[in-house]
């Protein structure tokens, strides 16, 4: 029996669904964070690789589970592209360190949307 179908018949898939997506949106506050702090808003464009190819993943995957969750991580890595420009902001308000080792906090120039 596999995970999906066991979480299915004791009614419970919809709670491990939200359960993992809560841990995945976790996951990805420090991501911005530290991402935006070694790599400037560069790492923007990380972001939205992994969303798309999460996305392509979400719809070939035919189990409802793992593409539900893979479909949580495609949306909150395509979320994440929002954050790390408001990150930036939120340096240069002094709410969150600016890395000394890099000479501008923007080290991409090019600005999505």
């Amino acid at each position: 029996m596999n995970i999906t179908a066991l979480l299915q018949e004791h009614h419970i898939l919809g709670v491990a669904i939200g359960a993992a997506t809560f841990l995945i949106i976790g996951l990805f506050h420090p991501l911005v964070i530290k991402g935006h702090y070694y790599f400037g808003t560069a790492c923007r464009w990380w972001f939205l690789a992994a969303g798309i190819i999460f996305m392509i993943l979400a719809v070939a995957v035919s189990d409802v589970l793992w593409s539900s969750l893979l479909g949580v991580v495609s949306f909150s890595s395509l979320w994440s592209i929002k954050e790390v420009v408001e990150q930036e902001q939120r340096v240069k308000k002094g709410w969150f360190p600016a890395n000394p080792k890099r000479h501008s906090t923007n080290t991409d120039k090019t600005r999505i949307g």
